[in-house]
């Protein structure tokens, strides 16, 4: 059956589009052309010529960073989690991490896909989008991975949304972040809407994968550093530097925005913006309580206090706010970490180096 274009002659056409502004295609397309939001001069889908360059050099950096993780051996944290050589409390570490970061990863994901793509105007920015959802894809899948090798109980872990009121309130945070952008009325072509775009980008970006994901992160590799749970510490490395380059483009995104934008940083947004902050940092440290109520690895919850508000300050100076705590790091090996310039090859015994790496940006 022949479709209703088909059916219109050639003035019946214009007519009906004639509110819409038409690509010109003997134009020559120029990077000055293209926006991150509400772009009508350029097909979205034109990656050249490039005009966001972090954009791609960040997607190239995620492309440096691939694995997978049943590439990573678990066989000596299946003998060490069927030994009774880890307590119940470090046990409960490990599960409640995996609880959270199940769902967490998964809500980042829906978020990219079902909210953040379809407002983003640019290609070069979308294509980065579509490298991390499949990291994303590939964090979730981690999780699934570990939890199957440990023989754990699926629906424990993946069900502590509901049972741990820490995780639930964390994941409950953010999942408000979408609630506007996701109303099928919603448009960035009013200052509110791309205030409320912009408070979307960093309620995911800088909150949840550059303050919630953290503290886990800090847990997780502290029994790597004592070369225990080496196969899941191995995992949540190379998770953390994928979350590194992440951060680093959410942060070019709305600093971008703003820069393209100045009538949407206003004063109220920005107090709007720390006082998120402020509250997620209270999330987090209510987070690391649960997971440390007595303290082990040589970790307890108040050093999580000093943390959180660390790498808070250092979030919002990269978006232009000023520091509110001042507290210092105590973790600073965890910096070490992400800029660690040689990673073990999956496959051989032999190094190989990420010409990326020193890209990277912890703070």
């Amino acid at each position: 059956m022949a479709s209703e274009a088909t059916k219109l002659t050639v003035e019946q056409l214009q007519e009906k589009y004639a509110h819409e502004q038409p690509y010109d295609l003997t134009k020559r397309i120029n990077a000055d052309d293209k926006r991150l939001l509400n772009c009508r001069q350029v097909d979205v889908n034109q990656l050249m010529p490039l005009k966001y360059n972090w954009a791609w050099e960040h997607y190239l950096n995620g492309c440096a960073n691939h694995w997978m993780p049943t590439e990573v051996p678990m066989q000596r944290d299946i003998e060490l989690w069927k030994s009774n050589r880890l307590s119940a409390a470090e046990r409960d570490v490990v599960k409640r991490n995996l609880g959270f970061f199940s769902t967490g990863e998964s809500l980042v994901g829906n978020n990219i896909v079902l909210a953040i793509f379809k407002h983003l105007t640019n290609s070069e920015a979308r294509q980065y989008l579509l490298r991390q959802a499949f990291e994303e894809a590939i964090h979730s899948h981690t999780f699934h991975y570990i939890v199957e090798s440990l023989g754990l109980d699926g629906r424990e872990v993946f069900n502590m949304y509901h049972e741990v009121a820490s995780i639930q309130g964390k994941d409950d945070f953010v999942m408000k972040m979408t609630e506007d952008v996701l109303d099928p009325d919603f448009s960035t072509d009013t200052v509110e809407g791309m205030q409320k775009f912009v408070k979307n980008l960093i309620g995911f970006y800088v909150v949840m994968e550059g303050i919630f994901f953290y503290s886990g992160f800090v847990m997780i590799l502290s029994f790597h550093r004592q070369n225990r749970l080496t196969g899941i510490g191995e995992q949540f490395q190379y998770i953390m530097r994928d979350e590194t380059i992440h951060l680093n483009f959410g942060i070019d995104l709305i600093n971008t925005i703003k820069e393209e934008n100045p009538g949407v940083w206003t004063p109220q947004l920005q107090d709007e913006i720390v006082e998120m902050v402020d509250q997620s940092v209270k999330y987090e440290i209510a987070y690391a309580r649960d997971c440390l109520p007595d303290g082990v690895l040589g970790l307890n919850a108040d050093m999580f206090v000093e943390y959180v508000q660390h790498i808070a300050d250092r979030r919002l100076e990269r978006i232009g706010l000023r520091a509110q705590y001042g507290s210092n790091n105590p973790f600073p090996w965890m910096s070490e970490t992400i800029d660690m310039p040689k990673e073990k090859n999956f496959f051989e015994t032999r190094v190989t180096e990420y010409s990326s790496a020193g890209s990277l940006e912890w703070d």
